[in-house]
């Protein structure tokens, strides 16, 4: 599964929880009354590359696309599943196979045409076979492997899309009448409503009419952008600015009072923080561009600006990974492989308690962009994650990891000429290598060299086990632990030799795994929670950070806020009279 990079700043101030942040609470005094202008201004640091949702790559485009578009299911702003186009949640099958959903009938395009279920069979039919960044969201449905495999031209598939072609029609999917769609999954998969519910990605309905007419550029139009969403695109002007206006007579609600919404594309961060403070701006933070910590730090020494500010855990992590399987197919090698039992579960727990991860937090995002990861791999305010301080391999214990690295490796033999490969794409990677390289060497007395590799060739290398220590990451597709753990260990994984970083793999753990997988989330969180711990236990991965972003709020701005994935939607801002 593709991943997505570049989650924004984030924050760690001591006994700070922020699960879903909004503007109503930051404890600003809020005026009443209604402005009689209500359109919302804020920055985005680059022009969208695509709105289509088949396509949609990066957390910016997202967070615009998914007031443009719906999908049958969609997250609440606490991260809870609801019916959105779908009347109701969706029955399901005793097996857990086949799940049938009814839809609304009030549903209409912002062009007027009206939606059936035969329009979300072409789009998902159409996303599956893009093969786009999320189109995995879609994968439990029956005959996705077949649709995702048949590599086809743009032009061509328009035209087998346009014949339901068995190449690009996933057998699992099915519209008996206008407003049913019937799921057929390959198996029970807990996962899949979390998985076609996130926004603006694989699952969202697009219009065949509009899309027939110009495949590949119907979304770069104003006139063609069509979605069912609240909002529509009025005006696009690359490089310089996006224009929507509300949907009036939106079938959905809350219904919008935000008529207009213009985002500006500003580069400079602190460009953008000027105008922000200026007016001209009455937010900064959305669509995963806020204050760089250097402004962040500033605000918080004003106390008017501190009141506007507000920091989001998000929904990254970032930790670091060794190489754990030695075979001819895996050329890292090392003194981390599981085939050398205590010996090298100490040395990996032994690079883990060398790291003072609050001293890396302060010196890598000045306790802004950045907080240590010590409630597991699963980030705080997601399914999953295990609580504050819970992460044994977080605590930072230089004497027993000095004790342990000369148990293990006494004459310094294992440990010597060790590398430590990152790419330098993300702004994090460097400092973050340096300052590991500094405490292992501190902390450790391990000497471990650094060495960078351009982005595509390092993750090309390091999923085939290239690498012995090596910068790791993942950002959460949809609210969910399958995503986390079906994608990182285990057989479903490709460990411990296909496109696998760490090579981990047991019987355990996938067994586990696939129990959980099957089961609704509310039976399956104690066994993903046991599968944190297995990780754990075995020292898979050394903890390092989760992301934060930081959003600026005018006190006029009503409802405006972020969770852990996403944004809130545009029809739940309103602006006060100021």
């Amino acid at each position: 599964m593709l991943r997505r990079g570049g989650a924004w700043p984030f924050a760690a101030l001591a006994g700070l929880v922020l699960i879903a942040c909004s503007s109503g609470s930051t404890g600003t005094p809020q005026p009443t009354g209604l402005a009689s202008q209500q359109t919302l201004r804020f920055p985005i640091q680059h022009d969208v590359s695509t709105l289509d949702p088949a396509m949609i790559d990066s957390e910016a485009e997202a967070a615009i696309a998914q007031n443009i578009f719906d999908g049958l299911l969609k997250f609440d702003s606490n991260l809870n599943i609801s019916p959105d186009i779908a009347a109701a949640l969706p029955t399901m099958s005793s097996d857990g196979l086949t799940y049938t959903f009814k839809l609304r009938q009030d549903v209409t395009f912002s062009n007027g045409d009206k939606l059936t279920a035969k329009d979300v069979v072409y789009s998902w039919n159409r996303a599956a076979a893009m093969q786009g960044p999320f189109a995995t969201n879609l994968s439990a449905i029956e005959g996705y492997d077949h649709v995702a495999t048949n590599q086809v031209s743009s032009s061509a598939l328009e035209g087998l899309l346009e014949k339901n072609d068995p190449s690009v029609t996933m057998t699992g999917l099915t519209a008996p009448d206008d407003f049913t769609v019937v799921v057929k999954l390959t198996g029970a998969a807990g996962w899949f409503e979390s998985a076609i519910a996130q926004p603006a990605t694989a699952g969202m309905v697009v219009d065949p009419k509009v899309v027939k007419a110009d495949f590949d550029n119907w979304w770069n139009k104003p006139e063609t952008l069509v979605g069912t969403g609240a909002y529509k695109m009025t005006a696009h002007t690359a490089d310089q600015s996006l224009d929507f206006g509300a949907i009036t007579g939106w079938w959905g609600r809350p219904k919008p009072t935000l008529t207009a919404i213009q985002v500006n594309v500003v580069s400079d961060p602190t460009a953008a923080l000027a105008r922000y403070e200026g007016g001209t701006f009455d937010l900064y933070g959305y669509a995963a561009y806020g204050p760089a910590p250097a402004d962040v730090a500033k605000i918080q020494a004003k106390p008017a600006e501190k009141s506007q500010l507000v920091l989001e855990v998000k929904n990254k992590t970032y930790f670091v990974s060794f190489n754990m399987v030695a075979d001819a197919k895996r050329p890292a090698g090392g003194p981390f492989t599981l085939d050398q039992g205590n010996i090298s579960h100490n040395l990996r727990l032994a690079f883990n308690l060398s790291i003072d991860r609050a001293k890396l937090a302060k010196d890598l995002c000045s306790n802004i962009a950045c907080v240590p990861a010590t409630g597991g791999i699963i980030p705080k305010g997601l399914v999953g994650y295990l609580g504050d301080g819970s992460d044994p391999l977080a605590v930072f214990d230089p004497v027993k990891a000095r004790s342990l690295r000369s148990l293990a490796d006494p004459d310094g033999t294992k440990t010597k000429d060790l590398v430590y490969t990152y790419d330098p794409e993300n702004p994090f990677n460097e400092p973050a290598a340096k300052l590991l390289q500094a405490q292992w060497l501190d902390n450790l007395g391990v000497t471990v060299k650094l060495q960078s590799i351009p982005h595509s060739r390092f993750i090309t290398e390091r999923l085939k086990g290239t690498y012995v220590l090596s910068r790791d990451g993942w950002s959460a597709d949809y609210n969910h632990p399958q995503d986390w753990f079906d994608n990182l260990y285990g057989a479903s994984a490709g460990c411990p030799d296909v496109s696998c970083t760490t090579g981990y793999d047991t019987k355990s753990y996938d067994q586990l795994l696939a129990k959980a997988n099957a089961e609704p989330l509310s039976a399956a969180i104690a066994d993903y929670k046991t599968l944190s711990h297995q990780l754990i236990d075995d020292v898979v991965y050394i903890p390092l950070f989760y992301t934060v972003n930081a959003f600026m709020f005018k006190p006029y701005v009503l409802g405006a806020g972020s969770n852990n994935m996403f944004d809130y939607w545009w029809n739940q801002i309103q602006i006060t009279s100021h």
